[in-house]
């Protein structure tokens, strides 16, 4: 299932929503594609997707859910991929 948390995150000028699967990477890069985000906005485990993109994910199809739940979610399928952080 695609899943897409509210607009909150400011950075670069504009403020973005976190685009995620809790089935596979495969649905997710997808679903991103057909929305029309661009493969560099891909970090890890999430697209980053602009605000003004928000209401199409939704109505393509994406499941609009909180932050904490995005990540809950994403944990629990197994597909969290964490920044590691250098030494």
């Amino acid at each position: 299932m695609i899943l897409i948390d509210p607009p909150l995150w400011p950075a670069r000028g504009r403020v973005w929503s976190h685009l995620v699967s809790d089935v596979s990477f495969d649905e997710l890069h997808a679903f991103a594609a057909a929305l029309g985000v661009p493969p560099r906005a891909f970090e890890r485990d999430h697209y980053d997707v602009p605000a003004e993109l928000y209401d199409a994910a939704v109505s393509a199809g994406a499941n609009a859910v909180g932050c904490q739940e995005l990540l809950a979610r994403l944990t629990a399928a197994g597909l969290r991929r964490r920044k590691f952080a250098r030494r």
